[in-house]
């Protein structure tokens, strides 16, 4: 009864502020079941703790904004963002210290030491491509290829200023030109050349726009990628620009004063569990506590050799320059 209740309801909680239909539900701020393959997490945790989370599609800029609107009266119970965003979420005091089962085994530098924010997974930018929409150019190999003529209209890049995907992208393609997080001069020198090509830039999360051809080429992450060249119907590739690029980390919280606390701690300790992590691993993505990936699943990645190209940063760092470059990207991209 409860199950189907839940499903005669969920359209109807969807379209308001996401609140809890039972008492072992909760509510996860951004786990789209588009991205990273957040269904068969979803599904898992319903399957396995009898929790349902209402499914959200916000990006992290939208999750972080919803937190601080409800300070005062918290709806979600765990949060789900790129770790520039965890970071800033944490000095906020918008959640609250938990370190799940497991919390020990994630490394130095991916965790706050307090448990206010912790990775849970890992992706390295690069190109998603529809290559049956490619209209007979070739497949791009760096980003460089991406300002040429016969890719006009053809590259998206989610919204820097918004998506912490568009953040990480704009992050890798400075890095690649040279820049690093005390100068972004070439990552505005390189948007500002795209923008010539008309780009299209969406705000959220576009796995189905790229299997659609709608967005031939999308900055986006290697297991979206991965997701579409071997589960839909179509030509897609995962390309790891030739310049080099960045490997970065998406990261939980439990969110300060939940309203259903001991439900979110429950989905953060499955999550970081061992059958929690190997349901990444089925999603393309690498794990944050250090376990070998499945011999099938590492097949399908491009080799070691090329990820060697993909670089880490300080995140901390990255996280304090963020809302900066967002600044910057709204007033000088044209």
């Amino acid at each position: 009864m409860k199950h189907t209740l839940f499903a005669a309801l969920a359209a109807t909680a969807l379209t308001a502020v996401a609140t809890p239909l039972f008492a072992d539900d909760a509510i996860c701020y951004n786990c789209p079941p588009q991205w990273a393959d957040w269904a068969s997490m979803l599904e898992a945790i319903d399957e396995k703790l009898d929790i349902q989370m209402p499914h959200d599609n916000k990006n992290s800029g939208q999750t972080i904004s919803q937190l601080i609107a409800e300070r005062a009266s918290p709806v979600a119970d765990v949060a789900y963002y790129g770790v520039t965003t965890g970071i800033k979420a944490g000095e906020d005091g918008l959640v609250e210290p938990y370190k799940p089962t497991g919390f020990d085994d994630i490394p130095d530098g991916l965790k706050d030491a307090d448990g206010n924010w912790f990775a849970i997974h890992y992706g390295t930018i690069g190109f998603f491509v529809n290559v049956d929409a490619l209209a007979g150019a070739p497949v791009p190999q760096c980003f460089a290829d991406l300002t040429k003529p016969e890719y006009r209209g053809m590259v998206g890049y989610l919204d820097p200023s918004s998506a912490f995907v568009g953040y990480a992208g704009a992050v890798a393609a400075n890095l690649a030109f040279g820049g690093d997080l005390n100068n972004f001069d070439p990552a505005i020198d390189y948007f500002n050349d795209l923008a010539k090509n008309d780009p299209i830039v969406p705000k959220q999360t576009s796995f189905a726009r790229v299997v659609s051809g709608e967005i031939p080429i999308l900055f986006d992450y290697d297991f979206n990628a991965y997701r579409g060249k071997y589960e839909e119907d179509g030509n897609f590739e995962f390309v790891l620009p030739c310049e080099g690029s960045l490997r970065v980390p998406y990261v939980m919280s439990l969110v300060k004063d939940a309203p259903n606390s001991d439900a979110g701690k429950r989905v953060l300790d499955f999550i970081l569990s061992d059958e929690g992590q190997a349901i990444w691993t089925n999603a393309y993505l690498q794990p944050a506590r250090p376990v070998e990936l499945p011999a099938d699943v590492a097949a399908k990645f491009l080799p070691a050799s090329a990820y060697e190209r993909a670089a880490s940063v300080d995140y901390s760092d990255m996280a304090a320059v963020q809302a900066a470059f967002g600044e910057r990207y709204l007033s000088d991209i044209k």
